[in-house]
């Protein structure tokens, strides 16, 4: 079976395909990513995908799935079976649940345990590649002096869900080794698109309002991917051959301000943007003193992500400009 893409532009070299891909495991197909990630690999390539559905409950917010949809401590078994790749993007995030409400033990448990379980089990029936979503936490929380983080940084982890990230990306280079099951590591920044939670839609919803904000004086530089150009190098990395046990960061290739997103974003609604300058670090100490601190961090400090190696061992670049995603976020 040949890809021939609609999403994005990917590399020329995705004609001469070492292996034919039929067959595609998706985790984490109810969320963000990965319900983009099944729309475009069954509307633009007609991919049987199979898609087990995860989900989270108030009452225990760890992941509980159906026995035959399989949980991630149990026996994957016969949804394994023929399948050529997995893509995992099911994870146990702040986003989604609060980075204080789980203790390290739930983290481990999904993100490591759980992804180290079902690669294991993949490479144990011939599943050829592993493609986990894993994140730019694992590299720091912060760049300083517009030195962008590297994908061949040694890691430096601040959290649990970020210490919780680089041990499951250590396991599955150890599988790797061991067993010949192809690894693929995409740490991305921020993933913004329609849909999206946590802080950039808590931006999205401030700048809606309309209300003047305290941002002009903010200098920093953030680094975030549209969740459609991340679909497009997950793609490429189902059949790249030179993607294989890679580590690839990825953006949008454009860093922004916090004064600069607030203008994209108002500008995507046709709003006039509203920007006074306020001392950021009064700034910051107020936000601490709400209990924003964490929010705070990622408005007036920087996080870049330098991509040079992705786009030169992939050829690829983000299809998708900032301006069109921003438009995106409000459409729906």
């Amino acid at each position: 079976m040949c890809l021939v893409p609609t999403v994005g532009k990917l590399p020329e070299c995705i004609q001469v395909i070492n292996i034919m891909i039929e067959n595609i495991l998706l985790t984490g197909s109810s969320g963000f990513i990965g319900s983009k990630v099944k729309a475009a690999l069954e509307k633009d390539f007609g991919i049987r995908l199979t898609a087990p559905t995860l989900r989270l409950t108030e009452a225990d917010p760890v992941f509980r799935v159906d026995k035959k949809n399989h949980c991630f401590g149990d026996e994957w078994g016969n949804a394994l079976l023929g399948q050529q790749v997995v893509i995992h993007t099911a994870a146990k995030t702040p986003a989604t649940v609060g980075l204080d409400r789980v203790r390290s033990v739930d983290y481990r448990r999904v993100n490591v345990n759980g992804t180290l379980n079902l690669a294991m089990q993949a490479a144990q029936v011939g599943v050829k590649r592993f493609i986990f979503i894993s994140s730019i936490k694992v590299n720091g929380e912060s760049t300083k002096n517009s030195v962008p983080f590297k994908a061949d940084d040694i890691p430096a982890p601040t959290d649990i869900y970020s210490v919780s990230k680089l041990e499951a990306e250590e396991g599955l280079l150890g599988i790797a080794s061991a067993t010949g099951l192809e690894v693929v590591i995409i740490r991305a920044p921020m993933v913004y698109g329609p849909g999206a939670v946590g802080n950039f839609n808590w931006l999205k919803m401030i700048v809606k309002t309309g209300v003047p904000l305290p941002f002009a004086s903010i200098q920093n530089y953030r680094s975030m991917v549209a969740v459609e150009n991340l679909v497009d190098l997950i793609i490429t990395c189902i059949v790249h051959p030179k993607a294989s046990n890679e580590v690839f960061l990825i953006s949008d290739g454009e860093d922004l301000s916090t004064p600069d997103i607030v203008r994209g974003l108002s500008d995507a609604i046709g709003q006039t943007c509203r920007l006074f300058s306020f001392p950021p670090t009064l700034l910051n100490s107020f936000a601490k003193c709400v209990g924003k601190g964490r929010q705070a961090d990622k408005l007036l400090g920087s996080l870049q992500v330098d991509i040079q190696k992705t786009k030169r061992m992939l050829g690829w670049s983000p299809p998708f400009s900032v301006r069109d995603q921003f438009k995106k976020c409000f459409q729906g």
